[in-house]
């Protein structure tokens, strides 16, 4: 045999015997899998008591708190373990703070002192307030008097930021308490829109812009739908402001295909936002929300050469074009007229729509479950707890409980 020859053989005995063992420990690790599996599956009461406060919680549960969830899990009673958990103060300063905060910046990001809006959040699921009333409701959430915490402030965050740095428990209805938001920050009644009109969500969605951005998150962060998966070019271009150009890059068949899907429908809605601003000198931390009712702020007018004749926003009513076409199917109530004027009646039309509710249910599923709803039983499950939200006082703790009590054993 040739020495070539010879290297050859070698070499090909050294690869099939490199392939076997592969195979000997791939088919290992698939027969532990398959041992492991019925474990994972069918995971004892414990064990889904465990996995349940963890995820409801973000700790370990007590012994005395483990056995009685695994007591009430193995009694089919799952839903009553996930309320023992949520007793537990850290799913109000840690997981409902982490869930919540994305909604209050531009880059959705968790990392983020607490604030009036995620406060205000934490206050109505903790007390079980309709969660419908979250953009149209007069509430604020604040500390309570008495723990030596500055006064609530429109130009700035200490309150919240001295109220999460002292370790104060959220949960505690002692210290985390409601008010009126006009009480505290002096906007009229008729002109709060819960969460919309807190100091933070006016520094992100406020400030500078067109307010347009304001519309845009809410969308995004309370009907779980971005502009661009609600256009429709179908709806009339009547009060698109002047700043849109009908000939971008001048061609006209630009603005009819795809600006007008967004913006025909976006801006009679946003047009809710008129007589509202963030102002600020230099650094927008130190900014404060502003009201001038009766008077458009002058963002609804910048770039007002790029389409003199587009359309000049007079006051602050709005119309929810949405209600015909495609996006009906955003299921508006029928209990609504569909337009209004301000801020409140706008948050007020979003949060008594099926899609919010839906919205709601997708993002508590998604949390619990460490995934997005992705099968037929999962689907299932979401519709019949949008149901339950909706037909028992949309109680946003409750659908915790459910989609905990749901993705416990998996």
């Amino acid at each position: 045999m040739k020495a070539s020859s010879w290297m050859t053989g070698i070499e090909c005995r050294r690869h099939r015997a490199l392939r076997e063992a592969r195979l000997v420990g791939a088919y290992g690790v698939l027969a532990l899998l398959l041992t492991l599996l019925p474990m994972v599956s069918h995971a004892g009461a414990r064990e889904q008591a465990a996995r349940m406060h963890a995820r409801l919680a973000g700790v370990p549960p007590t012994e005395a708190v483990l056995t009685s969830m695994a007591t009430d899990i193995g009694n089919g009673q799952a839903v009553n373990a996930a309320m023992t958990a949520m007793q537990n103060d850290n799913f109000y300063t840690v997981v409902l703070k982490n869930f919540a905060m994305p909604w209050t910046n531009r880059a959705q990001t968790q990392y983020a002192p607490l604030n009036d809006y995620v406060a205000t959040v934490i206050g109505m699921v903790r007390d079980d307030v309709p969660f419908n009333t979250l953009l149209s409701a007069d509430l604020l959430y604040v500390g309570a008097s008495g723990q030596g915490l500055p006064a609530y402030s429109n130009s700035n965050n200490d309150h919240y930021a001295q109220l999460e740095s002292s370790g104060a428990h959220l949960g505690d209805k002692s210290v985390l308490v409601p008010a009126t938001q006009s009480s505290v920050t002096g906007i009229p009644a008729a002109a709060t829109a819960g969460i919309m009109t807190t100091r933070a969500a006016a520094q992100a969605f406020f400030a500078l812009g067109t307010n347009r951005a304001m519309f845009r998150f809410t969308l995004i962060n309370h009907l779980c739908k971005d502009v661009t998966d609600v256009m429709d070019t179908s709806r009339p271009p009547d009060r698109i402001r002047q700043d849109v150009s009908r000939s971008p890059g001048g061609d006209s068949r630009v603005f009819m295909n795809n600006c007008i899907g967004c913006h025909s429908g976006m801006d009679p809605m946003a047009q809710a936002f008129a007589y509202y601003d963030f102002v600020f000198a230099t650094d927008p931390s130190t900014g404060s929300i502003q009201y001038t009712p009766g008077k458009v702020v002058g963002k609804y007018f910048h770039n007002n050469t790029t389409f003199p004749t587009g359309f000049v926003t007079p006051d602050d009513s709005w119309t929810n074009r949405w209600r015909a076409g495609p996006n009906s199917l955003l299921g508006w109530s029928a209990a609504l007229p569909g337009s209004g004027a301000g801020a409140k009646s706008l948050g007020a039309e979003l949060g008594n729509s099926d899609q919010f509710a839906q919205c709601q249910v997708q993002k508590v599923f998604t949390a619990m479950c460490l995934r997005p709803p992705s099968n037929d039983a999962d689907r299932s499950q979401v519709k019949t707890m949008v149901g339950t939200f909706k037909s028992q006082g949309y109680k946003l703790k409750r659908v915790f409980a459910d989609a905990a009590a749901y993705c416990s054993g998996t």
